[in-house]
């Protein structure tokens, strides 16, 4: 496996996780294929593809579980793989799709287990049943658990340790409205303290407002890597404007439009709807203006992240 030379990537070395030239190969499958990536410190970032993208063996290579057939990994600081990865993994979380946890043993118990594989002090078990809002349910055996609580437990356990790198996969299952808002809550608390979160999830719309950036994987390669914004403009998605009017004017309302942006809108009974490239976006305003309070009520809706991961994927 190639090595990052410090000298000739400074931005790897600046990195919570560098990827150069990342591949896994199965035989003919190439499950990963030349994967590149730096995620900086504190970033909150987004993965995302459909099922077998490549993101789930991506994950286990850069936790080290999985070995990748070439390219070079480097998490916390330390190659995947090197003789300096061991110590860094201690401070590596990870929470998997699936949390399998052992029914017989409390919460608390569960924790205490964890905490022993992990080397973190037996004393953060109480607090970080409290951080995931189980501080009540710490005593009851996990057979006895909601599959909500679980799901809490096992980022319980992942929080162990106070990891600098946080890998969640799939992290919300399982989880209510409310409990997914506490959850993007605590990954923002642990932001703030300068933790690295990379987070997988098949719920576009949860991640759209959460993540600072995200990377579209399709076929095991990395299609798109930016912020949702910029992921938009890469796409060159319309913008889609509905304009609430009376219907005796929407006609000059149309007249108006099609002036400034060479497009008819498509009349509604409550008014127009208009879709076009977002540099129409000022002259669809300007063109709107001489009706002044006749126009009751104005909407722009941006492509959504789903819209996007579409437009990258297939």
């Amino acid at each position: 496996m190639a090595s990052i030379s410090p000298a000739s990537d400074t931005a790897a070395q600046d990195a919570a996780v560098a990827l150069r030239g990342v591949s896994k190969h199965y035989g003919a499958l190439h499950a990963v294929d030349g994967v590149d990536l730096d995620i900086p410190r504190g970033e909150i970032f987004g993965l995302i593809g459909h099922n077998g993208a490549g993101k789930s063996t991506l994950f286990k290579m850069m936790l080290g579980l999985v070995p990748a057939t070439q390219g070079s990994i480097i998490v916390g600081g330390a190659q995947v793989g090197g003789r300096d990865f061991r110590a860094a993994r201690r401070h590596l979380g990870y929470l998997p799709e699936n949390v399998v946890l052992y029914d017989n043993l409390s919460g608390l118990e569960t924790l205490r287990f964890f905490a022993r594989l992990k080397h973190a002090p037996q004393t953060q078990c109480q607090a970080v049943l409290e951080r995931v809002g189980l501080q009540h349910a710490g005593q009851r055996p996990v057979r006895e658990y909601s599959k909500g609580m679980r799901q809490r437990l096992g980022f319980a356990q992942a929080l162990l340790g106070q990891p600098r790198v946080l890998f969640l996969d799939e992290p919300t299952n399982g989880l209510d409205p409310q409990a997914i808002r506490d959850f993007y809550a605590t990954l923002r608390g642990l932001q703030a303290d300068g933790v690295t979160v990379i987070i997988t999830s098949h719920i576009l719309a949860e991640l759209q407002e959460r993540v600072d950036r995200l990377a579209i994987m399709a076929a095991g390669k990395v299609q798109a890597v930016g912020s949702v914004q910029a992921l938009r403009e890469q796409t060159q998605m319309p913008l889609c404007f509905t304009i609430d009017l009376a219907p005796q004017d929407a006609t000059e309302a149309c007249r108006l439009l099609a002036q400034a942006t060479g497009i008819t809108p498509e009349v509604l009974p409550t008014g127009l709807r208009l879709r076009c490239p977002r540099t129409h976006k000022m002259a669809v305003l300007a063109a709107l203006a001489p009706l002044g309070a006749r126009v009751q009520d104005l909407k722009m809706l941006e492509p959504s992240l789903e819209d996007v991961f579409f437009g990258f994927a297939d």
